[in-house]
């Protein structure tokens, strides 16, 4: 086991969305948190220190690596939308892709002996059968240059712990919602629409994209605990998939949401919410994730959805 009382902690990302309830998750355990990143830190938690650092700055970033002399990294940073990545697919392949190579090369550099988690998403599997959970022997599917990018990064992070020996531990994480979440990604974009339809700012339409895909949709906060749970007990060279294992409709969420609601809304399609290409069905299967860590999701999905509902309604007022 990798304790983490008193270690010194790197966090990627930190400014981020998973950023701050990881950060308070590792100081919970002890950790010594630090931050590295683009934008200033956030204000509403203790970091031991904050880096500014490019990840396609490779000089830069491998000074910020050995100045931080980190037993563990947890690498968030990169381009994190998949919608954008239609719109922005070259950067988005540099950020998880290359920011990833330059990450590890920083890391061989200058703290070699470190703990290094990479976090990856789920939507590298691409579509799967309906009924089905998605386990981590399976092939990727990617549909989207966000999903192909973490691909690669995911590649590259098994191929330096394999042949340089790095303590590498990577994520298939799928989707996750909860407080902090910027209003471009679906829950929040929703309660955004909501909170201020309650609050007069004009009809009542709730605004959507394609509702008719199932997700498996999991608590901001569970997955920081999981990340944390990975660092002690994950095993190296391995991945795992972060996820809750069950499978929701985007329309139960829109229909939760909306039944919420302070006032009547309806809801209409936008054809500017659809993607490109899309995933009608992914859910993860996160036995192996639950076997070597004995981590479990706590949090029911609607309480999460309450709380990002009344984090946009405060936002509102």
């Amino acid at each position: 086991m990798f304790a983490l009382a008193r270690r010194a902690v790197l966090v990627t990302g930190a400014s981020g969305f998973v950023g701050p309830h990881l950060v308070r998750a590792l100081i919970e355990r002890g950790a010594r948190v630090s931050g590295l990143g683009l934008e200033p830190p956030p204000a509403d938690v203790a970091l031991d220190a904050w880096r500014t650092a490019d990840l396609l700055d490779a000089d830069a970033l491998a000074s910020a690596v050995a100045e931080a002399k980190p037993d563990a990294v947890v690498h968030l940073a990169g381009q994190s939308s998949a919608a954008r990545s239609f719109e922005i697919p070259v950067e988005t392949f540099r950020a998880n892709a290359t920011g990833t190579w330059n990450l590890l090369e920083a890391v061989r550099t200058g703290a070699r002996s470190a703990r290094v988690l990479v976090v990856g998403t789920g939507e590298v599997y691409g579509p799967q059968p309906e009924g089905s959970r998605v386990v981590e022997g399976a092939p990727f599917h990617p549909v989207s240059p966000y999903a192909i990018s973490k691909a690669a990064g995911d590649a590259l992070a098994e191929l330096r712990g394999r042949t340089q020996g790095l303590d590498i531990v990577r994520t298939r994480s799928f989707g996750h919602t909860g407080p902090g979440q910027q209003a471009r990604f679906v829950v929040p974009a929703f309660a955004q629409q909501i909170a201020a339809i309650e609050r007069g700012g004009g009809e009542p339409v709730l605004r959507v994209g394609n509702l008719e895909v199932t997700r498996d949709l999991a608590d901001v906060r569970d997955i920081a605990r999981a990340y944390v749970a990975l660092l002690e007990r994950g095993r190296a060279g391995e991945a795992y998939n972060v996820c809750r294992g069950e499978g929701v409709k985007l329309t139960e969420v829109v229909r939760w949401l909306a039944e919420r609601a302070h006032v009547a809304v309806r809801v209409e399609p936008d054809p500017a919410r659809m993607r490109p290409a899309d995933v009608p069905w992914l859910v993860g299967d996160p036995a192996k994730l639950a076997r070597d860590t004995g981590w479990r999701p706590e949090i029911p999905l609607e309480r999460t959805l309450d709380d990002v509902l009344e984090e946009w309604r405060r936002r509102a007022a």
